[in-house]
């Protein structure tokens, strides 16, 4: 796999996807588009934050062609530590509870990416993967001020390499 593509490890039914990205960015600038409300609705969809441990999420992904009540997700916000960690557990009518987890690390200039989504059936985690590819791809682009891929076409690329069987 290439330096941008995620891994997928798989326990019994249960699968991890991780992606870990060097990002040329500092990392002030990434947390506030991951976890800003304006600057998330750009590259991933509306959401909503209570920025606090216990705090309150909901998002609706924008680019699946889905609809909305399958891209509605609602959770609580279980690790808030800026500009380092956002972790929240999500519950969506399709995939129902997941942990989604950003892990920022300052290079300098740069930060280390990384997010991990656990807690995924083994039988959704081919299509959430490059969903999530397609996700961070679109954060990069906003963070580089270009225009943003198109979701759909970008998951289509991409998929093939997140087949799990």
């Amino acid at each position: 796999m290439n330096k941008k593509n995620g891994s997928i490890s798989v326990e019994g039914h249960w699968a991890t996807i991780t992606f870990k990205r060097q990002l040329p960015f500092s990392i002030e600038k990434v947390w506030e588009a991951i976890t800003n409300p304006e600057q998330r609705e750009q590259w991933f969809g509306p959401t909503t934050i209570e920025p606090e441990k216990g705090g309150a999420i909901e998002t609706i992904a924008e680019g699946p062609p889905a609809p909305v009540e399958v891209r509605r997700s609602k959770g609580k916000i279980i690790s808030w530590d800026p500009p380092r960690l956002f972790e929240y557990e999500e519950e969506s009518s399709n995939a129902g509870k997941t942990i989604i987890r950003f892990e920022l690390q300052s290079l300098g200039n740069e930060t280390l990416f990384r997010l991990t989504n656990s807690g995924i059936s083994t039988s959704d985690a081919g299509g959430y993967a490059p969903g999530w590819h397609a996700f961070i791809d679109r954060l990069e682009s906003y963070l580089e001020n270009k225009p943003l891929p198109d979701w759909g076409q970008r998951y289509g690329e991409v998929q093939p390499a997140y087949e799990i069987y």
